[in-house]
């Protein structure tokens, strides 16, 4: 599955916000929500479906890897948030990028600051206030 989002906004406004970390090769790839399911069960034994799944292949500060996103499941947030899908899709995109310059997401603590910085990029790219 091919999507067009423009992932260059995104990282156009990370580099912005993180300047102290150069950009290496990123890669995005849209798959469908089974396909996403196949990865996770394959790579990290998870018997879930997620929206995204990012495999880190940075060094030092030079931040590269690969997003492999759901679009059924940024699709069905959108909806349930009563978002624009391109939000949606630029917040996920921002989201894998975010765990490429290091932060997690695992507890509530520091998904709220995950929240917060995916907002700062959102910011970035015209959306929220």
């Amino acid at each position: 599955m091919d999507r067009k989002v423009d992932t260059e906004k995104v990282l156009d406004a990370i580099k912005v916000l993180y300047p102290d970390h150069r950009l290496g090769k990123i890669t995005v790839e849209w798959m469908s929500d089974d396909e996403l399911l196949e990865v996770n069960k394959t790579h990290l034994n998870h018997d879930y479906y997620t929206d995204i799944i990012t495999f880190d292949y940075s060094r030092g500060r030079r931040i590269s890897g690969e997003l492999l996103i759901s679009y059924d499941r940024v699709k069905d947030n959108a909806v349930s948030m009563n978002i624009a899908v391109e939000q949606e899709e630029f917040r996920v995109v921002a989201h894998g990028i975010l765990h490429l310059l290091g932060f997690k997401d695992k507890t509530e603590e520091e998904a709220a600051v995950m929240r917060s910085k995916e907002n700062e990029v959102l910011k970035a790219l015209g959306y929220g206030s």
